[in-house]
């Protein structure tokens, strides 16, 4: 069974189809309201809705529960949720994140405190309740969450996002270490810009040029196609089944980037 945050929509409802469409069932959880620092609308519990019904159209059961990653007692009531309806959880996909922007001698604490609160504190808190799980359970499981090309470059204009998905990455080293023994694999994956409601709904609110002076300020842009100015969520998806099957068992405490190239230069 796969445990997936951020699933109302884009990169999560892929993961959550992914994990399905390859024979698991699926708990699929998001905040479903807004946060106010953020410029941009988040999934809604109607989105949530359809993604369950998308796991279900996959021929596999999948539970809703509604989900503020910033908060551990709702991500306590998740977790219990979800081994109380599939008795056990086979991996965790820690997918829920936000992204917007300001210069960081003008960022209002606030924003820094949702940032880091949804981006890296909810990675843990997940991590956190899943992983007893897999300590007491004993035989295994598999952590898999998503950092950023921004993770392992300057962040222009966005560092409280960089300094989450920085932060996403050492925790993964160091879960690694700390489930080797209970024969837990933890890694994350790296994407460069995707073709999402958050990637639009941030251009709509500081604009096209924003976006594309972070991209020349922070790092080299694609190598494959960057004219697209993007990737797809089904590309990251291939990524997390891939670290989530047998075939990595052997992989643990990396960052598998899925760049388009952008990390070559």
């Amino acid at each position: 069974m796969a445990f997936v945050t951020g699933a109302a929509r884009a990169q999560g409802r892929s993961h959550a189809v992914h994990y399905a469409r390859n024979g698991a069932d699926v708990v699929v959880t998001d905040i479903a309201h807004d946060i106010d620092t953020n410029p941009y609308e988040l999934g809604t519990s109607d989105e949530l809705a359809e993604t369950a019904s998308l796991v279900e159209d996959e021929g596999q059961d999948a539970l809703v529960v509604e989900t503020d990653v910033r908060d551990e007692d709702e991500v306590r009531a998740a977790v219990d949720a979800a081994l109380a309806e599939f008795g056990r959880i086979d991996v965790l996909a820690n997918n829920a994140g936000i992204f917007n922007s300001a210069e960081m001698v003008k960022l209002p604490e606030a924003q820094w405190d949702d940032m880091l609160d949804t981006n890296l504190k909810g990675v843990w808190l997940c991590a956190k309740h899943v992983g007893k799980h897999f300590v007491d359970r004993g035989d295994g499981g598999k952590i898999v969450s998503t950092t950023s090309g921004l993770g392992m470059h300057a962040a222009y204009a966005c560092g409280h996002y960089g300094a989450a998905k920085w932060g996403v990455r050492g925790l993964t080293k160091t879960l690694a270490l700390e489930l080797a023994e209970y024969d837990v694999n933890v890694n994350c994956v790296a994407p460069t810009v995707v073709n999402t409601p958050m990637i639009t709904g941030f251009v709509e609110a500081y604009g096209e040029e924003v976006l594309e002076e972070m991209g020349r300020l922070s790092g080299p842009v694609n190598v494959f196609h960057p004219e697209d100015g993007g990737i797809e969520s089904e590309d990251i998806s291939e990524a997390y089944m891939w670290l989530s099957s047998d075939a990595a068992r052997y992989v643990t405490g990396v960052t598998l980037p899925v760049d388009a190239g952008y990390a070559a230069k």
